[in-house]
């Protein structure tokens, strides 16, 4: 990045300030920061306030984030506090924070302990007894489910992350993931893609939507059947370069049922109070109780 933008990031700081530094932020507290995960420019105002404010910054990796830092204008001692050593930093962490300190935990990007190290990290703070804050922001899951199109008006989905990386055990993850309803999340590196292709193929005709390279300059994003995921990627080169965020779209079915049960419960809710026009729903549509009871709080909320 040149000259002039990092300029133009560190000329933010005081308009951060100005605008999250009313807010309280208590003394012996773990802040958990999301961070761009690509453009830069996806930081949030609040986080440059509390990435300035924190006596040191633990992270996933000091190089990455101190370049990141920089960038912001911002100098801080850095604390590496990564997957292979998380549960011994968090003993450092700890000390620092019941001697008052504030410090900030980032991983390389995005949201830490979604995939990503901190949730070891923030498990050992919240057992001694120390406050953990969160400072939400980017991340890759909700940046593809918000442009994915799902038409499912629960917007329920299972996070799966990153599947295994043997082929065998990769395999039977997708068997048990094609009897699942609901949409699916999924993560993998560039250099697993292709692997990861010829598994999902397996669900046949089934939507996937594939996010590459998130919110940076070459992004990527394209829905395809499953078992033609294999042939966009060879349809481009620059296909198999990236991180992705995958979604496997609800089956078709599952759509259709939970538009059949939302009328029935509709109609139902007009006569009856909501646990009885529940019950009776989920006996007529055979749709899960507790996502009709969900349903139908938000239908009288509505």
């Amino acid at each position: 990045m040149n000259t002039s933008l990092n300029a133009s990031y560190a000329n933010a700081l005081p308009t951060a300030q100005a605008v999250a530094g009313p807010q309280h932020y208590p003394p012996a507290a773990l802040y958990v920061v999301a961070t761009p995960i690509g453009n830069l420019a996806d930081i949030s105002l609040r986080a440059l306030h509390v990435l300035g404010l924190v006596d040191a910054i633990a992270c996933e990796d000091t190089r990455h984030t101190q370049a990141m830092l920089r960038v912001y204008g911002i100098t801080k001692p850095l604390l590496a506090a990564h997957q292979h050593n998380e549960h011994e930093a968090a003993q450092l962490i700890i000390t620092r924070l019941r001697a008052g300190e504030r410090i900030a935990y980032v991983s390389d990007a995005g949201t830490p302990a979604v995939s990503d190290p901190g949730a070891r990290l923030v498990a050992d703070v919240r057992a001694a007894g120390l406050r953990v804050l969160p400072l939400p922001g980017a991340s890759s899951v909700t940046a593809l489910l918000s442009v994915a199109g799902i038409a499912d008006d629960t917007g329920a989905y299972v996070f799966q992350g990153f599947l295994s990386t043997k082929a065998k055990e990769r395999e039977a993850q997708v068997a048990t993931l094609a009897a699942e309803p609901r949409a699916i999340v999924l993560l993998e590196a560039p250099h697993r893609i292709e692997a990861l292709a010829t598994a999902l193929a397996a669900l046949g005709e089934r939507s996937v939507t594939l996010g590459r390279e998130l919110t940076k300059q070459f992004e990527d994003i394209a829905t395809v059947p499953a078992q033609g995921i294999s042939t966009w990627l060879a349809a481009d080169a620059h296909r198999t370069q990236g991180e992705y965020a995958i979604i496997i779209h609800p089956r078709a079915a599952q759509v259709a049922q939970h538009t059949q049960g939302q009328r029935v419960l509709q109609l139902l809710l007009a006569e009856l109070p909501t646990k009885t026009a529940v019950k009776l729903a989920a006996d007529i549509t055979g749709e899960p109780r507790n996502a009709l009871y969900e349903l139908a709080l938000q239908l009288k909320k509505d």
